[in-house]
């Protein structure tokens, strides 16, 4: 079944006795706005409790209004892991069990699973009018996106995507200072992250007996079946294979994307190129070069390039990315290779540069008055005029001041839960989302167009926005895929 046949019929309650063959339900009685007394105290479902979702479950459940009622997580361990923190949580393996039995006894659904499960899950909940939190990227594909975005506005429900970093200090803090005009309109972005979650390997072969602790069909949800390989796609290299991920665009791409995207007030690219290695249909390229261009805004040229570099050595040599007191931008490329363990690909500590050398991982924008350095994350950004550093703590102390910001707090485990926070403060109308699908889902229709793209290498596809396809026919078809029943 196709993804757009599926999401149009997600209201659509199963006929058979097993669980619905569309996970999408949506029964009548939630289709329905029912009205509620304010909430009080926010009972949380968490879709997800392994890995990230365990980093999920714990900052949402650090905020002193929040029962968690329900854990859900297709792998044994991780689910006796989390039930151990919230003894009094109900615990499944199927996440469409759980929401169908508990309905009205949670308030809210936490969505931390694989990327290609992200849409399922959310789609179910949100047609049950339920508010959800979503990891990034928001979904797997371009269609889901858009149907996540119509959804939750026609619902009117309280939404985010799970950029934690979106909420920092020095991420708002560049913001502002772009939109205030610190470098004039900017006409070119340059982003990387040199961590590898490609794949240029063939498919394996053969299969491995399926761990007792792990449910894989429920894993492998509706993405197609195939046979169980140890240490191939759960727990962790999900993110490097096409069915499963979104490669190092959408993992670390979602995070450094964010802040230019939001300063600069984009909508989604006109065109869009991907230089990197043939498809092989099993994993995405471990090195991208990604050009977009972009409709201009109050705050840039009438056009706009990005640059997105991944993979070992990102990003490559570049005018723009000279610094002061170095002969050329980052001419030993990061140390980082595609042999980094898991913990170190999913770490968004990107540390400290020696003088004169990029950050690990950041952004540049490139004005007409100059540059402006982003590293990522948890340093203050950096204005650059012809080849010298200038000081701007005045221009930063008058942002602080005017948006009430105070002063940073360089300590992530402090910072880290406020995205989470906001959310649930959300939930209990005491505040609003600053990344809710309306936003999160024109960010994610941007990363995915340049996954997309990686299937057709250098060769620039055209994007038209109002009708969502490409001018280039061959490309459509990625724009969704197959749902399984299971």
């Amino acid at each position: 079944m196709k993804k757009r046949e599926f999401l149009k019929k997600s209201a659509i309650l199963a006929s058979s006795t097993a669980i619905m063959p569309s996970i999408f339900l949506a029964c009548k009685e939630a289709e329905k706005e029912i009205e509620k007394a304010p909430l009080t105290r926010l009972r949380t479902a968490h879709i997800g409790v392994g890995n990230m979702g365990g980093a999920d479950l714990m900052d949402i459940s650090s905020h002193a209004k929040v029962d968690v009622t329900a854990l859900c997580d297709v792998d044994a361990n991780n689910l006796a892991a989390a039930k151990k923190l919230h003894p009094n949580a109900k615990t499944y393996t199927d996440y469409r069990v759980m929401l169908e039995e508990l309905g009205d006894e949670i308030d809210a659904v936490i969505v931390s699973t694989p990327d290609h499960t992200h849409a399922p899950a959310s789609m179910m909940a949100m047609n049950m009018n339920k508010p959800v939190y979503c990891q990034k990227p928001l979904t797997h594909y371009v269609s889901e996106a858009r149907a996540m975005k119509k959804l939750a506005e026609e619902k009117g429900l309280v939404t985010q995507m799970g950029i934690q970093v979106h909420s920092f200090y020095d991420y708002k803090l560049a913001t502002l200072l772009i939109q205030s005009g610190i470098i004039g309109k900017v006409h070119t972005v340059h982003a990387w992250s040199p961590k590898n979650w490609g794949y240029d390997g063939p498919e394996p072969e053969g299969a491995d007996p399926v761990p007792e602790s792990l449910d894989w069909n429920l894993w492998l949800g509706t993405s197609a079946e195939r046979p169980y390989k140890e240490g191939v796609y759960h727990p962790g290299n999900w993110r490097k294979l096409v069915d499963y991920g979104c490669g190092t665009l959408g993992d670390m791409g979602v995070h450094i994307f964010d802040t230019p995207y939001n300063a600069l007030e984009l909508d989604v690219p006109r065109t869009i190129k991907n230089e990197c290695r043939e498809p092989n249909g099993f994993g995405f390229p471990e090195k991208n070069i990604v050009t977009y261009e972009f409709p201009g805004t109050k705050h840039t040229a009438e056009s706009l390039k990005w640059i997105w570099y991944d993979g070992p050595g990102a990003p490559e040599m570049h005018e723009d990315l000279k610094l002061p007191n170095s002969a050329a931008a980052k001419e030993v490329g990061s140390n980082s290779d595609s042999e980094e363990s898991v913990e170190d690909k999913i770490s968004l500590d990107a540390g400290i540069a020696e003088a004169g050398q990029l950050p690990e991982q950041g952004a540049m924008f490139v004005g007409d008055k100059g540059r402006l350095l982003l590293p990522h994350f948890m340093q203050l950004p950096q204005k650059i005029v012809d080849g010298e550093y200038v000081d701007i703590s005045e221009e930063i102390a008058q942002v602080e001041k005017a948006n009430n910001m105070g002063k940073p707090i360089r300590d992530y485990a402090s910072e880290g839960p406020k995205h989470y926070h906001q959310f649930v403060d959300a939930c209990l109308g005491e505040a609003e989302t600053s990344a809710p699908f309306s936003y999160a889902s024109r960010l994610t229709e941007t990363i995915l167009l340049g996954v997309i793209a990686g299937r057709f290498p250098n060769q620039t596809l055209h994007w038209d926005a109002q009708n969502a396809k490409f001018a280039e026919e061959e490309a459509n078809q990625y724009l969704e895929g197959d749902y399984r029943n299971f």
